[in-house]
């Protein structure tokens, strides 16, 4: 669909702008030399080389204790962790007591392997956590200066349920500030690496479990999205990772808290190096709501209506999809056409065009009580007075602000918002989410893009800040994603895709997401030759 004269002009525009500051940026940047580009270590214990279900199965039959394991995750994570700066605190003393107890549990256990498995599906299995998930005892912050020495008193409803099932946290990893931006990096923890190349961005908010899962320093982790922050720190590290239907997995004892109609967009869901760990974990997390998804139903990928949608259709405010991403996704098209017999429908929504704006729009509305969202910069002035963007905009010039630089930015364009939101913008959601629910039904199968580019570089979204769009507006059609890995591109980064089913259909996704694990492989180590 061909733009309009005003929409190429707003186009030429916000690109000339912003590649103007995108120059003086690569101007004072200081460069690493060559040879100071530390790749992670090889993997070498084969316990990291099994999936959570494969270990779980292990354990339970007495073929390796929980303390092995774990312990192998430990000097893993000691190994990776000071390169990437994703586990921001750690329970290895707690953790390596609580496997003592479940090796102890096993030998005790007179009802057999099926009541284990029945009643603690993930025993002994070592477990990472978001920052902003409750984990009783450890930090809950979410990068805020302001939070330092805020301690959760209680666990998050998922995260209980997990530790419930077996699993065993071994620590907390790092999150963007507040959880509102696509870089793991504030000033409380510093910055987040990824798993495939140190210079280059985890994602966010959930990076810091997208970075240590993808450099093998955990076999499950949990995130929450809301605008993509489960999928880009999965799509840029390698890994699977699942946004739920909305309403299904809890967010109770999250930090920060959603408000205005947030909660209707906001997803939590789990994330993994190997697809068969998806589906046990979103039964564990959805806990007492796991009944309104069809996960113990068979899923023949033969029956299922199969689309694709290789790009936005050209918005002003996002780039455009790289070649090899729109290659990779051309490929996942005519391996299913050929392995399964189906027919991939290419399809255009002209309405994803708008998807920042849509994103935007709904994000800033108010609930049904007409009480608008909290404003981020109460959230960045917690527990005290709401941060003053401008000056910390003239603090952070000179070194001296608390905020990171998104942070402050997002304060400040929160500023320009204006009190009604767009009634074009308003039609043009509603009009995609009837042409997208009708389109994909209880039985379809969408492929869309997960970004328009890999991994970049540190600070650089600063330079593209909407590009996250692609997996935002995802959020606001309240649709379940699974991102799937597809192996590593020309730079030796992850490629990906976005598989999107209709609204409580999660099991279908996941069913795709088995076949593109068997079929590209699956997650890759990143310290491999």
């Amino acid at each position: 669909m061909a733009l309009n004269r005003l929409e190429k002009a707003q186009t030429w525009l916000f690109r000339a702008v912003t590649a103007f500051f995108f120059m003086i940026f690569q101007f004072f940047s200081t460069r690493r030399p060559a040879d100071s580009v530390k790749k992670l270590p090889p993997v070498t214990n084969p316990l990291l080389l099994q999936s959570a279900t494969q270990l779980a199965k292990k354990i339970r039959r007495k073929e390796v204790s929980s303390v092995e394991v774990v312990q192998a995750y430990i000097d893993r994570i000691q190994d990776v962790n000071p390169f990437v700066n994703a586990v921001v605190k750690d329970r290895f003393a707690a953790a390596l007591q609580e496997a003592a107890l479940v090796d102890k549990l096993i030998e005790e256990e007179t009802g057999g392997e099926e009541v284990l498995e029945d009643r603690l599906p993930l025993l002994g299995v070592p477990l990472s956590v978001k920052e902003s998930y409750s984990l009783q005892g450890m930090p809950l912050t979410t990068g805020l200066m302001s939070r330092r020495g805020v301690v959760a008193s209680v666990d998050a409803p998922p995260v209980a349920l997990l530790k419930r099932s077996g699993a065993i946290p071994l620590g907390i990893t790092n999150t963007s500030e507040l959880c509102m931006w696509l870089e793991s990096h504030n000033h409380l923890y510093g910055i987040t690496c990824n798993a495939y190349d140190l210079e280059r961005i985890p994602g966010g908010s959930s990076g810091g479990e997208g970075s240590i899962l993808g450099a093998a320093g955990a076999v499950i982790g949990v995130g929450s999205d809301i605008g993509g922050s489960i999928r880009m720190p999965c799509f840029f590290n390698g890994i699977f990772g699942h946004k739920t239907t909305p309403g299904v997995v809890s967010s109770e004892n999250q930090y920060p808290p959603t408000s205005g109609r947030q909660e209707e967009y906001l997803s939590c869901g789990p994330m993994c190096r190997y697809a068969e760990d998806l589906l046990p974990m979103l039964k564990i997390m959805a806990g007492p709501n796991a009944h309104m998804l069809s996960l113990n139903t068979d899923v023949n990928l033969k029956k299922l209506r199969f689309f694709s949608i290789p790009h936005d259709g050209g918005s002003a405010y996002t780039y455009p999809v790289s070649k090899e991403l729109l290659d990779i996704q051309k490929k996942v098209v005519e391996r299913l056409e050929a392995d399964l017999g189906v027919k991939v429908q290419q399809v255009c929504l002209r309405e994803l065009r708008y998807s920042f704006q849509i994103w935007d729009t709904y994000m800033g509305l108010p609930d049904h009580e007409g009480k608008p969202p909290l404003a981020f910069a109460e959230l960045m002035g917690e527990p005290g007075r709401p941060a003053w963007a401008l000056w910390e905009l003239l603090k952070r010039m000179v070194g001296k602000s608390d905020h990171t630089v998104p942070a402050i930015m997002l304060a400040l364009l929160e500023m320009t918002h204006v009190s009604k939101p767009s009634p074009f913008i308003i039609h043009q959601k509603e009009e995609l989410q009837k042409k997208m629910d009708e389109l994909l039904g209880t039985d379809g199968v969408l492929l869309y893009p997960s970004h328009p580019r890999v991994a970049p570089k540190h600070h650089h979204p600063l330079f593209r800040p909407f590009d996250f769009a692609y997996t935002g507006i995802l959020n606001i059609l309240g649709l379940p994603v699974t991102q799937c890995p597809l192996g590593l591109g020309e730079e030796g980064l992850p490629l990906g895709v976005q598989v999107v089913a209709g609204k409580l259909q999660d099991h279908l996704s996941l069913a795709v997401a088995l076949y593109l694990e068997k079929t590209f492989g699956g997650w890759r180590d990143p310290g491999a030759e």
